[in-house]
């Protein structure tokens, strides 16, 4: 890649063992559309370096020199917790590294114009629904679970796609963007598109999910055509092997939605009042003429669950976990059973 091609981001910053873990929490990113050069001194970083295109120094060693480099965008890593220079671009520095990486991506995307090389990865992208018309049977957590022990062996983005996703873990505060604000974005170019969910993606261990959105009222005037729109831009991307839809009737073109899933798992409950719902649904699924999601769907009459783990990132172990990966290895045979037949354990 020349130079023309190459996007540099210079970080600077006199804290050694700073620069040199950032740099490589950086370098083990898969899609960052940067390359990164790092100094922990400004004038080697003048000597070194003629232009960058994102320039990043630390707050106790900013000098007002390193406007030579012509940046397209300088930002201060904010130490003090004082913004001091109101015509510079802060970004704080102590919080989490992943936090530092969306802020920096943000600012990134004011110049992103073009396709970069280095970002989406070959591959299809299967997408996997969870939807029951029954209440309170676990569905979120059943979802939450197979999504993490997926991404395990395979990249997967978890959504929530619920009115009140009620997961505390989950919702993002009224600072941090949502599934809302990344649809706003869908008529962006690809490139860019796919910088703003970089930007968006939270993680649970090594699953990816965008925070669902803070109001439900944002889901009910999602149009079908804007759904679909959605996972065709999800799929040309290329950069997951699996999107986990946590469904829910507040969307507009469910059945639309469901029918692009190559499995629908759908819980069901023994109880009169659970069979009458599930009884409905499908009667309402084969009346519109969509019984192709019907031969997809895998219905789950989950086994009595005695402790579940309190944390999200611990999904992936327990007696639902087992009970997952036992369907797992039903929809994927070749990554959760052993050659003597048995679980293959993550």
């Amino acid at each position: 890649m020349n130079r023309s091609e190459e996007v540099v981001l210079a970080l600077c910053d006199g804290e050694e063992e700073y620069a040199r873990l950032m740099t490589e929490y950086m370098q083990r990113q898969e899609r960052l559309p940067w390359s990164i050069h790092t100094y922990t001194d400004i004038g080697k970083l003048l000597e070194s370096e003629k232009e960058v295109d994102v320039l990043v120094v630390a707050e106790s060693i900013y000098r007002e020199e390193v406007k030579a480099l012509s940046p397209k965008r300088l930002i201060v890593l904010n130490e003090s917790g004082i913004v001091k220079n109101k015509n510079l671009r802060y970004v704080d520095k102590y919080q989490q590294a992943d936090q530092v990486i969306r802020e920096l991506l943000c600012i990134y995307l004011e110049i992103a114009s073009q396709v970069l090389p280095r970002l989406g990865v070959e591959g299809k992208t299967s997408f996997i629904g969870f939807f029951s018309p029954v209440k309170r049977c676990m569905q979120t957590t059943f979802a939450l679970t197979m999504s993490e022990i997926l991404s395990q062996k395979h990249k997967t983005l978890y959504l929530n796609f619920e009115y009140f996703a009620g997961n505390q873990e989950l919702l993002a505060d009224l600072q941090t963007r949502d599934l809302a604000d990344l649809l706003y974005f869908l008529n962006a170019e690809k490139d860019k598109f796919s910088l703003r969910l970089q930007s968006m993606v939270q993680k649970i261990g090594t699953l990816d999910y965008v925070p669902p959105m803070k109001s439900g009222q944002n889901l009910l005037g999602i149009t079908v055509k804007e759904w679909v729109t959605f996972f065709q831009k999800l799929e040309e991307l290329g950069e997951y092997e699996f999107v986990v839809m946590d469904l829910s009737e507040c969307m507009q073109g469910l059945f639309d939605v469901l029918r692009i899933c190559q499995r629908v798992y759908t819980i069901t409950m023994e109880d009169r009042a659970a069979a009458g719902k599930l009884t409905q649904y499908e009667k309402l699924l084969e009346q519109y003429s969509y019984e192709d999601v019907m031969e997809k769907t895998q219905k789950c009459n989950l086994p009595k669950i005695r402790r579940l783990p309190r944390e999200l990132e611990y999904y992936d172990r327990g007696e639902l976990a087992d009970y997952v990966t036992e369907q797992l290895r039903e929809l994927l045979p070749e990554d959760y059973e052993s050659s003597d037949g048995r679980r293959d354990e993550t």
